[in-house]
């Protein structure tokens, strides 16, 4: 059970607006429980709104990209929830298939599927931000290789951001959503 019930229907005309703005149209779901925690707090809500929304919709890095940084670092912080929204949507609208998802769960992502030379410097930049938050010259130069630096604040950003929506999901104990995809045994 969730520390901060999330709202539940009927929702204020305000609070309905908002969460079909968070929610992408004809989805066939609820708006996530995420989001309706938030909106307890409709300020919050929305100053996240932005950055959030960003990132997904208005990023620079590839889609494919951005679903493999997101699946890591939801996997390293031990957060299903998240891990298990993006699986189930974004990561598989990017071409992740169910091995690289699986892979990104694993101790060595890395090794764990075939993953392009783009992508390997990505998880483990992951990796390394999420044991000692910094990078070493040699995970900034495999970086380098593939992404100008708009991009790569652009990256520094999203893998904080989801640290951040991680600890947030944790923290509130929500429960994966219904339709999402389960967070393998490791």
């Amino acid at each position: 059970m969730p520390r901060i019930e999330p709202l539940a229907p009927p929702y204020t005309s305000a609070v309905d607006q908002a969460l079909r703005r968070w929610m992408p149209p004809g989805v066939p779901h609820e708006p996530l429980a995420l989001f309706r925690v938030l909106h307890r707090n409709p300020e919050l809500a929305s100053r996240m709104f932005a950055l959030g929304a960003g990132l997904l919709g208005h990023g620079l890095l590839p889609a494919a990209d951005r679903e493999v940084v997101i699946a890591r670092v939801t996997a390293r912080s031990d957060c299903p929830y998240e891990w298990g929204v993006h699986a189930a949507t974004l990561a598989q609208r990017a071409g992740l298939g169910p091995e690289q998802l699986r892979a990104t769960t694993r101790t060595d992502a890395a090794a764990g599927a075939p993953w392009s030379p783009r992508h390997t410097a990505l998880l483990r930049a992951v990796d390394e931000l999420h044991d000692t938050s910094r990078l070493t010259q040699p995970a900034w130069d495999a970086l380098r290789v593939h992404y100008d630096e708009a991009q790569l604040l652009e990256l520094l950003v999203l893998i904080g951001w989801y640290r951040t929506i991680s600890c947030l999901a944790n923290g509130l104990l929500l429960d994966e959503e219904p339709w999402g995809i389960r967070f393998p045994a490791r």
